[in-house]
């Protein structure tokens, strides 16, 4: 269609780079009888991206970025300047248009054309031009990658049994996977859904990373390498939860003294690790979130030093948030009667991994059309069976 609501040439469904090269080449194809009247020169353009009206910023940077990258790419055309904005309207139109301008020097004197598009303007609906400079320029006001706390960290002497450590760990995150739908149902009910797939995610980069590099079985060593894969591949409040508290854990394990990783330190570093978190969550026990499965599993493990103990405890206490009422987290904005149906998801999904450490691995092989078997053992139970309890 046009500016002005006028008929369109044709009405079909087409992906972003066919659009944009269409359009282009209505501008630019010299082998266009009917339009090829512009010789462009790729020093002396300008590029107007118009908004229709209806279409959103974030769209409207895809659109940009596609336009200018077919214009080098296609055309061989390197605009001076880039204006992108809501100039002329069709009122709320879902649609937009390109416009370039040919800015070659007239030799009469005076400023050039594009001086004047970079002068000053209080017009409210005039968006800055950006210049090719700005928009070629490599950005260097971002490190490409940050130093990892992989490159900081040294042997620690504080060791575990690598082979030990590698097939609980795995085990854990195999458990993980395995409730991803359960989980998954339960955000569904109390929150936007995602906190499965988001667990998911981050054990399958985890299990990636630690099948690819093994555990030393020097625990600092070991928590540090797995910190920035949980980074990158965690997302929401949850993921940057899990980031901190296991920074917080590779300082703890570091002012441990050199000998045996075994429960009593694990259960110390732990404990520290909780009072570090504390620093920048108001999240505790009670306020139905991922610490209310923490905290019991450490408080047990350190009375005991029984990881079993401590997995059960951990999950039971996951259980006993069916009916909660949360105070903090993404159910407190859902509303409704959810919480009262099923536990919270965070919780159900950590207590879970909690479990799968103990030793009892995900029964069952994975079959064609259905994916992991949840896991079933003594131990384990579903929440529809705590219910019943």
């Amino acid at each position: 269609m046009g500016i002005h609501n006028e008929a369109g040439s044709s009405r079909e469904v087409i992906a972003l780079p066919e659009l944009v090269g269409r359009m282009l080449a209505q501008m630019l194809d010299p082998k266009d009888a009917d339009r090829a009247f512009l010789t462009v020169n790729s020093n002396e353009v300008v590029l107007l991206l118009n908004n229709l009206g209806g279409v959103s910023v974030l769209e409207m940077g895809g659109i940009l970025a596609e336009v200018v990258k077919q214009l080098q790419e296609t055309w061989g055309i390197r605009p001076v300047r880039v204006l992108s904005g809501t100039y002329m309207t069709s009122l709320n139109g879902l649609g937009f248009s390109i416009s370039l301008l040919n800015v070659v020097n007239t030799d009469i004197g005076g400023p050039s054309m594009v001086d004047l598009l970079d002068d000053p303007c209080e017009a409210t609906g005039w968006t800055a031009p950006i210049s090719k400079l700005s928009w070629e320029d490599r950005n260097t006001s971002t490190r490409d990658q940050d130093p990892t706390i992989e490159d900081n960290v040294r042997p620690s002497g504080l060791v575990m049994d690598a082979g030990a450590a590698q097939k609980a760990l795995l085990q854990g995150l195999e458990r993980v996977v395995a409730v991803e739908k359960e989980v998954t149902r339960f955000d569904t009910v109390v929150g936007d859904g995602d906190c499965g797939i988001g667990l998911k995610r981050g054990a399958e980069a985890i299990m990636e990373h630690i099948n690819s590099k093994p555990l030393t079985g020097d625990a600092v060593v070991d928590v540090a390498s797995i910190v920035p894969v949980v980074e990158q591949n965690m997302d929401g409040t949850s993921g940057a939860i899990y980031a901190i508290f296991l920074r917080s854990l590779v300082a703890a394990l570091k002012s441990l003294p050199s000998g045996e990783a075994d429960a009593k330190a694990w259960a110390t570093a732990l404990k520290q690790s909780c009072e570090a978190l504390s620093r920048y969550t108001p999240a505790r026990p009670g306020d139905r979130t991922l610490i209310d499965a923490l905290y019991p599993f450490i408080e047990v493990l350190e009375k005991t030093g029984d990881t079993g103990e401590a997995a059960k405890a951990a999950q039971e206490a996951a259980a006993h948030t069916k009916g909660m009422k949360a105070r903090l987290g993404r159910t407190v904005y859902v509303g409704g009667s959810g919480f009262e149906q099923v536990p919270d998801p965070g919780a159900w999904g950590l207590a879970s991994f909690f479990l799968g450490l103990t030793g009892k691995a995900v029964e069952g092989q994975a079959e064609e059309g259905k994916g992991v078997k949840e896991a079933r053992d003594d131990d384990y139970k579903t929440a529809d069976e705590w219910e019943e309890i």
